[in-house]
């Protein structure tokens, strides 16, 4: 099981959230059978709608994080409730290419140009939207921007994935730090200091080190106190009857035409679930489309 803390300067000046998200990411690996490249893509977007997702005030508020990318890997999203909980999957899970410059997985490339769209279900008639270039497609970067785009909130995110010769995750998550309207420009000297020449999350996660500990060496100039936390795991909703109210929205007609084959399965994107529906179970449903 993961676990996620938010914590916050003694000054009230600056909040900072880590997550340990091994556990999601090598289930979502498990799930979906990932190549190595595309679970560190997978990996890193599953940490950061888990820190984004627990900073979401509501019991039933989420949010959805879509990368659309002209690379191999096509689209990878991710889903995170309030409590960080996540689950996802990519377009296209195997993709083999060569380690980048620095013989490190190639996320970016993997990923392409595109966009980065954030969408946020806060239980208001609609949700919130916002869309922005791909900064550079290694997801970390992407996400600062997006805050510094559409929230105007000076953000730093560092995310990561190890990923072991097995295919296995070894270490997955990350830091997200932000700045609150009562720093001054000494608060943002400060955070810039601790965060030059920082290990990789992962260096750090894999080393032995807590989340405490990694916000700490981050930020050495500050106190930092522990607000919460939680134990986020790959969590997917899907179920008979959400499956059921998705075919209904189809239409009388489309249900109609699948009813005539003797058995129509319907699988999650999330977690490979494999739902099956008789010709007179669809039938049923298109009785229930037509009364819609």
């Amino acid at each position: 099981m993961g676990r996620l803390i938010r914590t916050i300067s003694e000054d009230g000046a600056v909040i900072a959230l880590a997550v340990d998200a091994t556990d999601i990411a090598e289930r979502a690996q498990q799930i979906h059978k990932t190549s190595a490249v595309t679970s560190a893509a997978l990996g890193r977007l599953l940490s950061a709608a888990a820190m984004m997702g627990s900073m979401l005030k509501g019991k039933h508020d989420s949010v959805t994080l879509r990368i659309s990318g002209d690379g191999p890997a096509g689209s990878v999203i991710a889903v995170a409730d309030s409590e960080g909980n996540s689950r996802g999957y990519v377009q296209n899970p195997v993709v083999e290419i060569p380690l980048n410059k620095k013989g490190k997985l190639d996320v970016s490339g993997c990923i392409g140009s595109g966009t980065l769209t954030v969408m946020k279900d806060l239980g208001l008639k609609e949700p919130y939207i916002a869309q922005i270039p791909l900064a550079t497609g290694e997801i970390a970067e992407d996400i600062t921007s997006y805050y510094a785009v559409s929230e105007q909130t000076p953000t730093v995110c560092a995310l990561g994935v190890l990923v072991n010769p097995d295919l296995s995750v070894q270490a997955a998550g990350g830091f997200l730090i932000q700045l609150l309207p009562s720093a001054d420009d000494d608060t943002i000297d400060a955070v810039e200091k601790g965060l030059e020449g920082l290990p990789s999350f992962t260096q750090m996660l894999s080393s032995g080190m807590t989340l405490e500990e990694i916000i700490r060496k981050a930020l050495p100039a500050f106190e930092m106190n522990v607000l919460d936390e939680s134990t986020p795991e790959y969590r997917c909703t899907c179920s008979r009857k959400r499956v059921e109210d998705a075919l209904i929205s189809t239409g009388k007609a489309e249900l109609e035409d699948m009813a005539k084959d003797d058995k129509t399965e319907v699988s999650c994107h999330f977690c490979d679930k494999v739902y099956s529906f008789s010709g007179s179970e669809i039938l049923a449903l298109s009785k229930q489309a037509g009364k819609a």
